[in-house]
C-alpha cells in the first residue's frame, strides 16, 4: 500500500511537478482518521497538499523564496468535511438533505439513490414516478420499478439519481472503461498566447483574476482554496439558479460574489468582459452547457488568449455518460463505493462513505490543476485546458487500496474539531465558525482576506489590482 508521501510525489509529477519540489513537504498523521473501509483521509490529505506545494511552488517562481508546506491528515479530513463543522451565530447547520433525497428500494430488489435538493431534480422525480414529493408514496411508486429502468427514466426526464452497482458491475460498462484510459487529471494545451507575467503582491496568488462558475461543493471549493492563496476569486451565479445555502456560506470564504443572468445577450456581455481580464475559470456546469452559451474552453481561449479554464465533470469527458448530471453522493452509489461499504459494514444496502471525499478531494485537485497550468502559462505561454472528474477521483481513491478494521474507527467529532482546526470571521450572515485551511504554508500563510457575502452582493466587475 503506497505512503501518503508516494501519494503525493504520483499526483504532484504527473502534472509535470518537479520532483525535488517534494522535499519542503511534511505530511503528518496516521490513517484511519473516520470510519471507512477506504482512505478517505488521505485522499484529503494528498490533495490539499497538491495544492498547497503549487502555490508555495508559485510564490518561488514569483519571489525566489522557498517555503516548507505541512499538512496533518486530521486537520485534512475536518476540512474535507468542512460543512458539518461551520457554524453561524453558533448555531449548527439545518438538515442537509431534502424530505425524499436519499436510498429506496426498486421492485426487483436493487437499491437507487434520489439527490433531490434542487427543486427541479425532485419534480423530475415525481413526474417519472407519478406521485406526490412524499418520501412513502416514492418508496410505494419506486415498487412499480426496475432499477436500471428507473435511472435512465429519471435522467431523461432531467433528473439525478443512481442504481446502486457493485464496482464489478461498474467495471463492466462501457463508461468505467472510457475512465481507465484517462489520468486522474489532464491539462491540455488548446491555444496559443504569449506568457503573461505575474501580477505584483505578497502571496502566491496576488493579483491572479478567476472566475467561479460553479455550485453545491466540488467547484466551489476551488474557488475556496484559490481564495485562501491570495487569488480574486468572482463567484458567478443567477438569480434564478438554485443554491444550497449552508454551502453557499462555507464555501463562499475569500469571494466576491455577483449575479450574471447568462439567458439574456446583457449577461453574456457581462461574462465577456469579466472573462477578457480572468487568468482562470474554473466551472462546474455539464460540459456543454457553458459551450452552448459561447463560453466553452475553445471560446474562451478566443476572447482571451492565455486563459485557463478548469472543466468539472460528474462521469468524466469521455465516454456514453460523459453528458450525465451527477453529484458526489450519486457517483459513491453508481460505482462501487456504497455497495463495498456495506459489505464491509456487514449491511444490506448501500452505505455511504463518511465525507463527501470526491467532491473535496476532486476541487482540490481542480485549484491544484488551475495553479500547474497558470504556472505553465507563464513559462510556456498558450491557453490551457484543466479536466477532472468525481469519477476519475473516485477511481483513484478505489485504486490507493482499502483498509482492514477501517469501519471500526471511532468517528471523528465535533467536538474535536472545534477545539483544534476552527477560526472564527465575521460575514454577510453572521458570525462565522469553521474550518481554517489546512495547508500550512511557512512563508505565506493560508487566509481569507474577504468574508463570506450572500450570493449576488457585489457588482459584476473586477476589483482594482493593486
Amino acid at each position: 500500500m503506497q505512503s501518503p508521501a508516494d501519494i503525493l510525489k504520483n499526483i504532484w509529477t504527473s502534472a509535470g511537478g518537479d520532483a525535488a519540489a517534494l522535499a519542503c513537504v511534511r505530511l503528518t498523521g496516521e490513517e484511519p482518521q473516520i470510519p471507512s473501509s477506504f482512505r478517505v483521509a488521505v485522499a484529503g490529505q494528498t490533495t490539499i497538499a497538491a495544492a498547497g506545494l503549487a502555490a508555495a511552488e508559485i510564490w518561488r517562481l514569483r519571489s525566489g523564496e522557498a517555503q516548507d508546506v505541512h499538512v496533518d491528515m486530521r486537520h485534512a479530513v475536518a476540512e474535507c468535511r468542512s460543512e458539518r463543522y461551520l457554524r453561524l451565530d453558533d448555531k449548527p447547520p439545518p438538515p442537509a438533505w431534502d424530505a425524499i433525497a436519499g436510498v429506496y428500494r426498486t421492485g426487483d430488489g436493487r437499491f437507487v439513490r434520489c439527490h433531490t435538493n434542487f427543486p427541479h431534480h425532485r419534480d423530475a422525480v415525481c413526474k417519472v414516478l407519478a406521485c406526490e414529493a412524499e418520501r412513502e408514496k416514492v418508496q410505494a411508486a419506486l415498487m412499480r420499478w426496475k432499477g436500471e429502468d428507473f435511472e435512465s427514466a429519471a435522467y431523461a426526464a432531467g433528473g439525478v439519481v443512481a442504481l446502486m452497482r457493485s464496482y464489478d458491475e461498474w467495471s463492466a460498462l462501457p463508461q468505467a472503461r472510457a475512465l481507465a484510459e484517462l489520468p486522474l487529471m489532464s491539462i491540455e494545451r488548446i491555444g496559443e498566447a504569449p506568457p503573461k507575467p505575474w501580477p505584483e503582491g505578497d502571496r502566491p496568488l496576488s493579483g491572479l483574476r478567476v472566475l467561479d462558475l460553479s455550485r453545491v461543493i466540488a467547484g466551489p471549493v476551488a474557488g475556496r482554496t484559490l481564495a485562501a492563496h491570495g487569488a480574486d476569486v468572482l463567484l458567478v451565479s443567477g438569480p434564478e439558479l438554485p443554491a444550497i445555502p449552508w454551502l453557499t456560506i462555507d464555501t463562499g470564504r475569500g469571494k466576491l460574489t455577483t449575479f450574471v443572468e447568462l439567458k439574456s445577450e446583457r449577461g453574456r456581455a457581462q461574462l465577456r468582459e469579466l472573462l477578457k481580464d480572468a487568468d482562470i475559470v474554473s466551472q462546474g456546469y455539464r460540459p456543454r452547457a457553458l459551450a452552448a452559451l459561447g463560453f466553452g474552453p475553445a471560446e474562451a481561449a478566443k476572447i482571451n488568449p492565455g486563459i485557463v479554464y478548469v472543466t468539472l465533470s460528474a462521469y468524466g469527458h469521455a465516454g456514453p455518460w460523459a453528458e450525465r448530471r451527477g453529484f458526489d453522493s450519486l457517483v459513491q452509489t453508481t460505482t462501487g463505493f456504497n455497495h463495498a461499504e456495506g459489505q464491509a459494514a456487514g449491511i444490506d444496502g448501500p452505505k455511504e462513505l463518511p465525507a463527501q471525499i470526491l467532491d473535496h478531494a476532486t476541487g482540490y485537485l481542480m485549484a491544484f490543476g488551475a495553479m500547474m497550468a497558470r504556472a505553465r502559462q507563464a513559462r510556456e505561454g498558450g491557453s490551457w485546458h484543466v479536466r477532472v472528474s468525481l469519477a476519475q477521483t473516485g477511481r483513484w481513491l478505489w485504486n490507493l487500496g482499502r483498509l482492514d478494521g477501517g469501519l471500526d474507527t471511532p468517528d471523528l467529532t465535533g467536538e474535536a474539531v472545534h477545539a483544534a482546526f476552527i477560526e472564527s470571521m465575521p460575514s454577510g450572515f453572521g458570525t462565522l465558525k469553521a474550518v481554517r485551511h489546512s495547508a500550512l504554508l511557512s512563508r505565506t500563510p493560508a487566509q481569507w482576506s474577504r468574508p463570506a457575502m450572500p450570493l449576488g452582493s457585489h457588482p459584476a466587475q473586477w476589483p482594482v489590482r493593486s
